[in-house]
C-alpha cells in the first residue's frame, strides 16, 4: 500500500513538473514573439520620422540653389538648437523641483519625535553574544591586554601626603601667627 501512495505521488510530482516546464516554453515563446512585434514597430517609427523630418536630400546644380539649400539647412539646425536649448532649460529647471521637493521631505522628516532610547547595560561578551549568537566562545578581557604601570612618587605627591589632613593645615595659618610662617618657610 506504502508503494503504490509514493509511487503516485512521483507520477504526480513529474507531471506538475512537466506542465511547468511546458508553461515556461510557451512563455518564452510569446516574449520571443513581442520582443520581435516591438524590434518591428520601433523600426517602422524610426522610418517613419525620418521620412517625416529628414527628406532625401537632392543637391542642385545651380550655385544659387546650394545657398538657398544651405540657408534652408541653417533654419533648420538653429531651430533644433533653440528646442534643444529649451528642453535642456526645462529638465534643469525640473531636477532643481526635484531637488528642492527632496530636502523639504527630508525637513519634514527630521521634525518629527523620536522615541528617547533606553540605555542597555552590557557587557562587551553580551553584546558579541547577542551580535554573533552561539557562535561566540571566546572571552573578551579588555584588561588583559594592558600594560602594568609601576607608579613612582613624585615631589608634589610627597607633599601632599606630609601635608596630612587639610583642616589642620588650615587652622595653622589661621590668623596672623599663620600668615607670619607661612612668609617665613616661603624665604
Amino acid at each position: 500500500l506504502g508503494d503504490s501512495c509514493s509511487s503516485s505521488g512521483y507520477k504526480r510530482n513529474r507531471a506538475i513538473t512537466a506542465r511547468r516546464q511546458h508553461l515556461k516554453s510557451v512563455m518564452l515563446q510569446i516574449a520571443a514573439t513581442e520582443l520581435e512585434k516591438d524590434k518591428s514597430r520601433r523600426e517602422a517609427e524610426k522610418q517613419n520620422y525620418l521620412a517625416e523630418h529628414c527628406p532625401p536630400l537632392h543637391i542642385p546644380g545651380s550655385m544659387s540653389e546650394v545657398q538657398e539649400l544651405c540657408k534652408q539647412l541653417h533654419a533648420k539646425i538653429d531651430a533644433a538648437e533653440e528646442e534643444k536649448y529649451d528642453m535642456e532649460v526645462k529638465v534643469q529647471k525640473s531636477s532643481k523641483e526635484l531637488e528642492d521637493m527632496n530636502q523639504k521631505l527630508f525637513d519634514l522628516r527630521g521634525k518629527f519625535k523620536r522615541p528617547p532610547l533606553r540605555r542597555v547595560r552590557m557587557s562587551a561578551d553580551a553584546m558579541l553574544k547577542a551580535l554573533l549568537g552561539s557562535k561566540h566562545k571566546v572571552c573578551m578581557d579588555l584588561r588583559a591586554n594592558l600594560k602594568q604601570v609601576k607608579k613612582e612618587d613624585t615631589e608634589k605627591e610627597r607633599d601632599l601626603r606630609d601635608v596630612g589632613d587639610w583642616r589642620k593645615n588650615i587652622e595653622e595659618k589661621s590668623g596672623m601667627e599663620g600668615r607670619k610662617k607661612m612668609f617665613e618657610t616661603e624665604s
